[in-house]
Formats: structure tokens, sequence, C-alpha cells
């Protein structure tokens, strides 16, 4: 573990992460949107990391699930461990050379991985890189990511496509929390030896999951 990027090492005991968002009650009430709050969480619910969003209000308002980001996420002790980019991208199949790229660097500055969107008709597709931008994993999601009143899952796949490792999943919690606060819960399943750097950027991945899919849904985040 002393070889661990600084902060992840308790990424290494894992198969399974908690992601919930948190909304502050004016925003809940006037409708207002500002910074996204996370927080990161293992499987008994004890708060492992906190994250929170950075950028302009103009982004949030006029470009919403498609604006630039910087997510930082800091442990318990506020040392910031994980940092999460990404640039302002199309979000279309018509535009199939500019898709969604997004950067994950552990600890700040040094690149972890890459999660890069696939042109796909139907389906959505993503990989996963590690920081050489050699592929990983595949995450391929369904066909309808409504999902009212269940759960939505994004099979995480060896390259191959055909064999299934894991899951990212947007919780289901009830009508009032989803059309009234737009809060998120989601989880991570991934295989408890898998690199904790490929963990880290399997956490951009459902950050950038949530923006895409569920943000501005029913179902949203």
């Amino acid at each position: 573990t002393h070889n661990l990027p600084p902060g992840l090492e308790y990424l290494n005991q894992l198969d399974q992460i908690i992601i919930h968002q948190q909304v502050e009650l004016l925003e809940a009430i006037l409708g207002t949107e500002s910074s996204s709050k996370y927080e990161i969480k293992n499987p008994l619910g004890q708060r492992v990391y906190f994250a929170v969003e950075e950028n302009g209000c103009f982004d949030r308002k006029l470009c919403s699930p498609l604006r630039a980001f910087t997510i930082r996420i800091a442990d318990n002790a506020g040392r910031e461990v994980i940092r999460v980019i990404r640039p302002l991208r199309c979000n279309s199949c018509c535009f199939p050379c500019f898709l969604q790229e997004l950067e994950v660097q552990s600890p700040p500055g040094t690149i972890a991985g890459y999660v890069v969107q696939n042109w796909d008709p139907f389906l959505p597709k993503f990989t996963i890189q590690n920081q050489s931008k050699e592929d990983v994993l595949k995450i391929i999601g369904p066909c309808a990511t409504c999902g009212c009143f269940e759960d939505v899952d994004f099979e995480v796949k060896a390259l191959n496509e055909m064999t299934t490792i894991g899951k990212i999943s947007k919780y289901w919690s009830g009508f009032v929390n989803n059309v009234f606060t737009n809060t998120a819960n989601f989880g991570i399943q991934v295989p408890v030896d898998l690199d904790v750097r490929i963990k880290a950027v399997m956490i951009g991945a459902c950050f950038l999951i949530d923006l895409m899919f569920f943000e501005n849904s029913l179902d949203g985040l």
C-alpha cells in the first residue's frame, strides 16, 4: 500500500462505494442551483471523502448537464486526494468526434486515468482508461435511463464487453426526493482487487453519468 497515491489507501479495501449528493434546504425550497456537494461513503454509510464541484453560475445555468467543471475530492482530514476535470464538450451522437472525456487526477496534478465516451446509436457507452490512455474497462448503460420507480444500472464490463465485473447504479430514492429535491444516490460495485487508481476513475465516471443522464430528469440527481 505504500505505493498507492496518498489518500487512496482506503479504496484498497472497498468493493462498493456510495455517492450521495447533499442538497441545502434553501436550494430545495427555491429551486436555485448552487455548486454540487457530495458525500462518498463505504457500504456501512461512513463518510470516506467529501466532494465539491467548482464552476461558475453561468456554466450551471446556461450549459447545465454539458457544463465544464472541476470536482475536488477531499478525505476526512480535509486533504484533497482526487481531482476530476471535465471540459465543455458535446453530448450528442450527431458529433461523434467531440464526445465526452473526463480526466481524473490522484494526487492532484498526477493523472490516474480517463473516462471516454464511445459513440453508439443506441446505448450509453464509455471506456475507462489508465494514466497511459490504455483501455482498461467498459461501461455500458441501458437503452432507457429514466428508471422511474426502479434503479438504473450501468454495467462495468471487461474490454470484450462479454464479462460483467461490476456496475454503477442510480438508486431510486422515492418520488418526493427525486422530483422536488433532485438529490442523488449512486452505488459503485467493482472487484475489491481493482487498482485503486481505476476505482478513483470510476468515481469520476459516476459524476459524468449523473450529469449526462439524470440531472434534468424526473429521476434526476
